[in-house]
């Protein structure tokens, strides 16, 4: 936080976060679509594919580069709404855990409080990130269920075809399916993720300067890190999920932690 933002008034402070979440997010889908895309597929159907790049290049031999993009526009609004929130409510906690700890500002939080304070607004970020989510990986592993006909919905279908077919199937509460599960994967993660974040900066901080001053960069290879931190510690509780929300679709309604049993049980770890 800049000296001049320090100055904002908090809705202010908010409406930044707010923005700058929201283009993160828009950033973090259009270059890693692809890869989530595979991610998922892989999750879910672990048994079809050899690995990466049989993945790859299978799905667009069958759905050609469409099938690599498939469920983007859930997926924007799934990171739009995700980061947007998270990072609006990160400032509120970011002054609650300050309270919480006694301390006379936000400048005085160490890492570990910031990484507190990141895991705390994740529990918001979390209820709008699970229904887009939910469509998401559910267009993107559209061909897989088809050809295991395990769903009658076309591999062709729309975002609008796929919502539909929640809501009428299972209503309103039908889009919160894995919302456990997503609270199992954000809170922990964004612990880490705003933990490493915040130790990355420091790393990268000179002695008599203060992380505000950093560069493009060095936040850029901050963000980076803290995203590093966030998949290793939570991808196995990430696999889960996916295959929570894609299986549900073909009336299987197992949780997280008979789903979680099942794949240890018949995949190992």
């Amino acid at each position: 936080m800049s000296a001049g933002e320090a100055k904002c008034h908090p809705l202010v402070q908010a409406l930044i976060h707010l923005a700058a979440g929201a283009a993160g997010g828009v950033a973090c889908v259009v270059s890693g679509q692809p890869f989530d895309t595979i991610k998922v597929k892989m999750q879910t159907f672990p048994t079809m594919y050899r690995g990466f790049f049989d993945c790859s290049i299978r799905t667009y031999q069958q759905e050609g580069l469409r099938g690599l993009y498939q469920g983007t526009l859930p997926a924007l609004l799934a990171n739009v709404a995700e980061n947007a929130m998270l990072f609006a409510c990160y400032g509120f906690c970011q002054q609650l855990v300050r309270q919480l700890f006694g301390l006379g500002s936000v400048q005085e939080l160490s890492d570990l409080h910031s990484a507190l304070a990141g895991s705390f607004s994740s529990v918001f970020s979390s209820m709008v990130l699970c229904p887009t989510e939910l469509v998401k990986c559910r267009m993107q592993a559209l061909h897989e269920m088809k050809v295991t006909g395990r769903a009658a919905i076309s591999c062709h279908s729309s975002t609008w075809a796929v919502v539909k077919a929640i809501f009428h199937s299972k209503g309103l509460l039908g889009f919160f399916q894995g919302l456990t599960s997503t609270w199992l994967r954000e809170v922990p993660g964004y612990f880490f993720f705003f933990g490493g974040y915040e130790v990355s900066r420091s790393f990268f901080t000179q002695a008599g300067k203060v992380k505000e001053d950093l560069g493009p960069i060095p936040l850029t290879v901050s963000g980076g890190g803290g995203g590093a931190c966030f998949w290793l510690a939570v991808y196995p509780i990430d696999s889960v999920k996916s295959r929570i929300q894609v299986l549900s679709m073909a009336g299987r309604q197992d949780g997280f932690l008979l789903s979680l049993l099942h794949i240890l049980r018949t995949e190992g770890e």
